[in-house]
């Protein structure tokens, strides 16, 4: 979804999260949401909690939850050590603006040469122990890796046309491109080059150049060997065979 540049970040979370709710709802499977800070909504914890979704959401800082972990922002006695110094805690918090209290965790950071530690909440209705909450939280920068993986290789955050519905569906053939390559890259790769990024596969595999020999019966594509040599060619059009479906006998 393609939105003005001007609205706040989890503006139509609803239009974005229900359908993908609805979508899973009957599957027998465990469901968990991550979010940062933006998404830090009580009518978006309550819509999570109903769905019966796991969560873990950064959670904005004050003052009474700062007073809450007030025994892990004294600095540690002694030399700081040149790792960090990190501590975990959680108790359970209401909002004014939150119908029933829930459970925070936080993390308090304290690195050698810093004068005040970092420190960070989440919301969660996760019973792990601090530490694998926040864990289980962090996990969210892969999606952003991702974000930042298909902004480099299918430059998708080239929208250039003058009307905005004419940018979005623009936007929406740059994310099928994305999972078109990321379809190759999982199930066509071979196992020695299945770490390639998509910018990779695209400068290597795909945009590659070809001399074009037409025959009377077929035609040969020559291609250089010294990105992807012939073997790796032949192992990676193998696996796109199997990927057809099975041809059906007629009755």
């Amino acid at each position: 979804m393609l939105r003005n540049g001007n609205v706040h970040s989890a503006d139509d979370w609803r239009g974005v999260l229900e359908p993908i709710v609805a979508r899973c709802r009957d599957l027998d499977i465990r469901r968990f949401f991550r979010g940062d800070a933006a998404f830090a909504r009580p009518e978006l914890y309550e819509h999570l909690e109903a769905e019966g979704y796991l969560y873990a959401i950064r959670l904005p800082g004050n003052d009474v939850l700062e007073r809450a972990i007030e025994p892990l922002l004294t600095r540690p006695a002694g030399r700081p050590p040149n790792r960090p110094v990190v501590f975990y805690d959680s108790f359970p918090y209401q909002a004014a603006s939150w119908r029933k209290p829930r459970r925070v965790v936080a993390k308090v950071e304290w690195h050698a040469g810093e004068l005040f530690p970092r420190v960070g909440f989440i919301v969660t209705n996760l019973r792990r122990a601090p530490r694998d909450a926040v864990r289980f939280y962090n996990q969210r920068g892969t999606a952003e890796r991702w974000i930042k993986e298909g902004k480099n290789a299918v430059k998708w955050t080239r929208l250039s046309c003058h009307d905005f519905a004419d940018n979005q569906v623009r936007l929406q053939l740059f994310a099928l491109a994305y999972n078109l390559g990321n379809f190759l890259r999982r199930l066509a790769l071979p196992l020695g080059v299945k770490h390639w990024s998509l910018t990779t596969l695209r400068e290597k595999l795909v945009k590659i150049g070809a001399k074009v020999v037409t025959h009377a019966r077929y035609v040969i594509f020559q291609m250089a060997e010294v990105a992807v040599p012939r073997w790796l060619f032949r192992v990676i059009l193998e696996r796109i065979r199997r990927l057809r479906l099975p041809e059906t006998v007629p009755g």
